[in-house]
């Protein structure tokens, strides 16, 4: 079965029923060679795809090869990855010229959070590419109304959300603009499942997507709680921890209310509800946080106080982490409930 579009017409690379998609017939590229765009493209790597890191300056990047070699590696030490690493690398290669983007079948661009910085990303890409590549910004709260504007074939440009470390997290997410047809946004929730993901596909466009939206309202109450004084950083982390955190990678917030009992929580909603915070400032704490120059781990300088030596020791763990939450979580997947009684998961 040959997947069509509005038009009729397949993408590049999706000639294919869903089951037989290969990636090596899949080229891919990512625009911007920073934190997430190395992770991404060893994840695209790893899946099959020949891959071109594109980037302004080629000499600063030099070092791009040997990082992503390392995180091929560390995805084999896991058990992710079952192909050799030499032969994986040899599809990957650097340039600063668009017009290498020319055969691509799916660009992503992954750039400065920045609205002009992105338009001008995608026009750029968009007067190399053919009509049908698919095009993905990975934008974390940028509404993809917003990037459509002013492109050729804004019905091929998505939002695609990574999460970092990109080559580890099942997180992704597909967003629909409001000129996006509906297929590119199918093709790409098909394909990711082929980079080993667990996409969530937003069917309408909005800021911040879910992930986003979810995380910062919790983390503006967090901030209250911190700024009036309830609580220090560390008790609010240590309650999210210890409650929610345990049960946040088994299951969302509606499977959760479902397993513990749906009418408490209408209950605590209609006390509660009245008294969160609904401020739409930045946090004072905030402010102060990043006027001192503070940076987290990365400077060593964050809410906590870490010497640099602590702050490499977080960093690492925070990679080994996301390894083993994401073994425990592929026990554990979305549809688990759903699992014939005779499944290896079988709880009788």
């Amino acid at each position: 079965m040959e997947m069509t579009n509005a038009k009729g017409v397949p993408p590049n690379g999706a000639r294919l029923a869903v089951a037989q998609w290969n990636p090596s017939e899949v080229p891919a590229a990512v625009v911007g060679l920073g934190l997430m765009g190395t992770s991404m493209i060893a994840c695209l790597l790893a899946a099959g795809h020949p891959v071109i890191g594109l980037t302004r300056n080629v000499d600063r990047h030099r070092d791009v090869p040997d990082h992503i070699r390392g995180l091929l590696e560390e995805m084999q030490h896991e058990g992710l990855l079952d192909k050799d690493v030499d032969s994986i690398v040899k599809h990957f290669r650097i340039s600063a010229d668009f017009s290498d983007l020319a055969d691509r079948a799916i660009v992503f661009e992954s750039i400065v959070e920045n609205l002009a910085v992105k338009r001008e990303a995608i026009s750029r890409i968009e007067a190399t590419v053919s009509n049908e590549t698919v095009i993905g910004s990975n934008t974390s709260s940028i509404p993809v109304a917003l990037l459509q504007e002013g492109a050729s074939h804004p019905d091929r440009i998505l939002g695609i959300h990574w999460g970092e470390p990109a080559h580890v997290s099942r997180f992704l997410e597909v967003i629909c603009g409001p000129q996006t047809d509906s297929f590119y946004a199918e093709y790409v929730v098909k394909l990711a499942e082929l980079w080993a993901k667990e996409p969530t596909y937003v069917k309408r466009d909005i800021r911040g997507f879910i992930t986003n939206r979810l995380m910062y309202a919790l983390m503006r109450e967090a901030f209250y709680l911190v700024e009036a004084g309830y609580a220090t950083c560390s008790d609010v982390d240590r309650s999210f921890r210890n409650d929610l955190g345990y049960w946040a990678t088994f299951a969302g917030p509606f499977r959760f209310m479902d397993l513990t009992g749906i009418p408490a929580y209408a209950r605590v909603m209609e006390d509660l509800l009245p008294d969160l915070n609904c401020g739409k400032k930045v946090p004072e704490l905030m402010k102060h946080m990043v006027e001192s120059g503070a940076q987290g781990i990365r400077n060593a300088k964050g809410f906590y106080e870490y010497t640099p030596e602590e702050a490499a020791r977080w960093e690492k763990l925070f990679l080994k982490f996301s390894y083993e939450i994401r073994a425990l979580a592929q026990k554990y997947p979305a549809d688990v409930g759903n699992a014939r009684a005779d499944s290896p998961l079988d709880v009788r």
